[in-house]
């Protein structure tokens, strides 16, 4: 039940911030993904701000936590 209403959450988020998302659980920096990804690093926190209102993650650890139980850290990177 828990993991079907987190997948209902990660339906919510944009492909970007899908892909944030991914970055962010690989334990990559905002600037370091702000590089890859050709923005700055002002807006990926924007991102990973909207990712863990939508996921409902109240700390980096914790959307981690919610990355790792949908299986996006282990295809990230």
């Amino acid at each position: 039940r828990e993991l079907r209403k987190l997948r209902e959450r990660l339906e919510t988020l944009t492909p970007r911030e899908v892909e944030v998302l991914r970055l962010v659980a690989t334990g990559m920096l905002n600037k370091q993904i702000a590089f890859d990804l050709g923005t700055s690093e002002k807006t990926i926190k924007v991102h990973r701000a909207r990712v863990m209102e939508k996921l409902n993650a109240a700390s980096l650890a914790d959307l981690v936590r919610v990355a790792d139980k949908l299986g996006i850290r282990s295809s990230g990177g």
